[in-house]
């Protein structure tokens, strides 16, 4: 049946049949349109042609008139050839060849006419294009060159008698054969379109129909005879929280086909990993596809989600901050939240022939994240905020400035300075910082401290997450040899350069954080001077030092050795067991052979561990100044939307021309939505998965699982 609904398909997408989405059927008379129209059609042909037919013979050019008029042989009897000819058709590549062989074997003694059919004639077999040709010649020593020609250019060619009356004989004849096939062509064709308008009015309930009962066969050919070979037996996963609705519908099925046997539903343990499934709705199915995207989480393992709701837009932010840039954001999210129901019927339609317009790609994808785009553009609006920047133009939105110029001229602003008149700016970045000399060391060092910070806090997060993991499958081997050490071994280092980051904010000094850090390793021993910001700082980053060298044999010698002695305990306690003589027994042996009596090679745990410690180490370092994007790609959207405002609006504005004012404008609109909110929004989202993907989640994540897949009639339109 599905072949058949494929077979219709076909020829309704070739003769242009849409399928209809009423249930009543269109009632056609066939009767009427075949004898109404085509057999009208045709009789009216056949009288056209008639009268030509006999206009030919009434005429002063009649049939019996000569073909050819040469008065010098009409003159002189004993000097008439007598001419036959040939008829056919030749490739239409190979006409210009065939008539040049032609002319060179006969010498130019015959005549050819070659001409293009009105409606090109196609060879059924090859597939080629025909011109038709008619060849007149002398003697049948032409005639033999002409047939062998004509047959090595595959050219197909029809006698047609040289007496007259025979000749208007069969015009007759193959002209009425022509109308008959016609008209039981135009009849057949009819006759189709209405046959495949009828299936077309209920094509859609039979293509579903024929899905369904497709999968519920595909689903049912997994299920297994038990002894009797009277019943099914069907071993699958489902969610625990759907146990009691399963029990009810299986009730519900057994009522409704009058079974005399009740399905019997029980709960199996088993060893093998069970597939992962959250419970996601319309807000959060987006953050969870980026998670899966990297890899499904195990069964039971935290799941990167609940922070990335919230991580994932507010890193995206920090690189996008412009509460300009964020509304136009905000707008076009709502715009598809707001046309979400239809939106959502067009993104689901997948068939071609449908009324409704389909998305396309780029468009359904950025439907998809378009609750991920609103809140991107909500943190965006708070980071904007934070930055003091609308399209790089600051506002004293809170408060006016702390600072004021010396005089009323502000000559002296860029030079000497200004002074400081009221209380600290309230929210954000002071708007009198813009414009100044020293915006941009002042940025620079704001956000670049700042991403250090964000980049420690996700760190410490991801390793905190780790432990949430080894405490549920109770695993004390990773919380003590692999939480505890890197804990130590992070913020040893970068834990307590993000603590010197906020003393030094805190406190207004000018120490040299550079200095500090780079000098713990080189000579740990020295004095800090006029770089120490509190009392005890050296003698707390010797410790500091010693911890992190520690730290690091601490995660790679103890846990390998641990494990094998653990297995040597585990094996060893098992080596002499009971008897079993169930089949049960023996196969839950079977079951348990590949999970309990893994073969432990101690080289390959140990290598595991030690790439696991190199890696660790060196991704501290590397991750840490990865961080350091948020910093770079802030920077640069700052800077490109100051200078499409200062070189091209500003400048525009400068001229007091309208025309260039306009021209300015729309260079400006084009530049901010083509550059700004369009390739940096897609360069800041893409920064931002980086840092969530190899930054955040390899602390924790081992994404090795594999997706629940439930049985539904929701998916077969996917699955299509």
């Amino acid at each position: 049946m599905a072949r058949r609904l494929r077979f219709f398909k076909e020829q309704m997408l070739k003769a242009g049949v849409s399928p209809k989405y009423s249930t009543t059927p269109v009632d056609v008379n066939i009767d009427d349109l075949e004898a109404g129209e085509f057999f009208h059609s045709a009789q009216s042909r056949a009288i056209e042609q008639q009268r030509e037919f006999e206009s030919r013979h009434l005429g002063d050019d009649s049939m019996e008139t000569p073909l050819l008029q040469d008065q010098e042989l009409l003159g002189d009897s004993s000097k008439q050839v007598k001419l036959g000819f040939l008829a056919g058709l030749v490739p239409r590549d190979k006409s210009m060849v065939f008539e040049r062989i032609l002319f060179r074997a006969t010498r130019g003694n015959v005549f050819l006419r070659q001409a293009t059919v009105e409606h090109p004639v196609t060879d059924p077999v090859s597939g080629e294009k025909k011109n038709v040709f008619v060849i007149f010649y002398a003697g049948e020593k032409a005639k033999a060159k002409i047939l062998k020609i004509c047959e090595a250019f595959g050219a197909n060619r029809y006698p047609f008698a040289e007496e007259l009356g025979k000749q208007a004989q069969m015009i007759t004849e193959v002209s009425g054969r022509l109308l008959e096939l016609k008209t039981t062509i135009d009849a057949g064709l009819h006759h189709r379109d209405h046959l495949l308008n009828t299936i077309g009015a209920q094509f859609e309930q039979w293509d579903v129909l024929v899905r369904k009962e497709k999968s519920i066969h595909h689903t049912l050919n997994m299920l297994s005879l038990d002894v009797t070979k009277k019943c099914l037996v069907a071993e699958g996963w489902s969610p625990v929280f759907a146990n009691k609705q399963i029990q009810d519908a299986l009730q519900r099925a057994a009522l409704d086909s009058n079974s005399q046997v009740n399905a019997i539903f029980q709960v199996l343990h088993t060893r093998e990993l069970p597939p992962t499934f959250f419970r996601t709705n319309k807000f959060t199915s987006s953050f969870q596809g980026i998670i899966d995207s990297y890899g499904v989480a195990k069964y039971q393992e935290a799941n990167p989600t609940v922070y990335t709701v919230v991580t994932f837009p507010f890193l995206f932010a920090v690189m996008f901050g412009d509460w300009g840039h964020g509304i136009c954001l905000l707008l076009a999210a709502l715009y598809f939240i707001i046309r979400e129901k239809k939106l959502s019927s067009q993104s689901s339609n997948t068939e071609s022939w449908c009324k409704k317009q389909k998305l396309d790609d780029i468009t359904e994808m950025t439907f998809g994240g378009r609750y991920v785009i609103l809140l991107m553009a909500l943190f965006s609006i708070y980071t904007g905020f934070i930055y003091n920047e609308f399209f790089s133009v600051p506002f004293p939105l809170f408060a006016p400035s702390a600072y004021d110029c010396r005089d009323l001229s502000c000559r002296d602003a860029t030079t000497v300075g200004m002074i400081k008149v009221r209380d600290t700016y309230p929210f954000g970045v002071d708007p009198v910082w813009h414009g100044t000399r020293s915006e941009l060391p002042f940025l620079n060092s704001l956000k670049m401290k700042m991403s250090i910070l964000l980049g420690v806090a996700q760190m410490n997060l991801g390793i905190v997450m780790s432990y949430c993991n080894a405490i549920f499958f109770r695993n004390r081997v990773n919380v003590w040899f692999q939480f505890i050490p890197q804990m130590i071994f992070l913020n040893s280092l970068f834990g307590y350069l993000a603590l010197l980051i906020i003393v030094k904010w805190c406190t207004g000094s000018q120490a040299d954080l550079y200095h500090i850090l780079i000098y713990m390793f080189l000579s740990p021993a020295d004095d800090l001077g006029e770089n120490q910001l509190f009392v005890g700082q050296k003698n707390l980053q010797l410790v500091l030092l010693l911890l992190a060298f520690i730290s690091v044999p601490w995660m790679l010698l103890p846990k390998p050795f641990i494990l094998k002695k653990q297995h040597e305990a585990r094996h060893g306690a098992e080596s002499y067991t009971p008897l079993e003589s169930t089949d049960e027994s023996l196969q839950a042996d079977s079951n348990h052979d590949s999970h309990g009596h893994e073969e432990f090679e101690f080289s390959e745990v140990f290598v595991h561990q030690l790439i696991h410690t190199i890696e660790f180490v060196l991704g501290a370092v590397s991750n840490t100044a990865s961080y350091l994007r948020l910093w770079a790609l802030s920077l640069a959207h700052s800077e490109l939307s100051s200078v499409f405002y200062e070189k091209v609006l500003l400048m525009a504005c400068g001229y007091n021309n309208v025309i260039i004012l306009i021209v300015g404008l729309i260079v400006f609109i084009f530049a901010t939505v083509g550059v700004l909110l369009v390739m940096e929004t897609l360069s800041a989202f893409l920064h931002a998965l980086r840092l969530h993907w190899v930054e955040f989640q390899n602390k924790f994540y081992e994404g090795d699982g594999y997706k629940f897949h439930p049985f539904s009639f929701s998916l077969l339109d996917d699955e299509e």
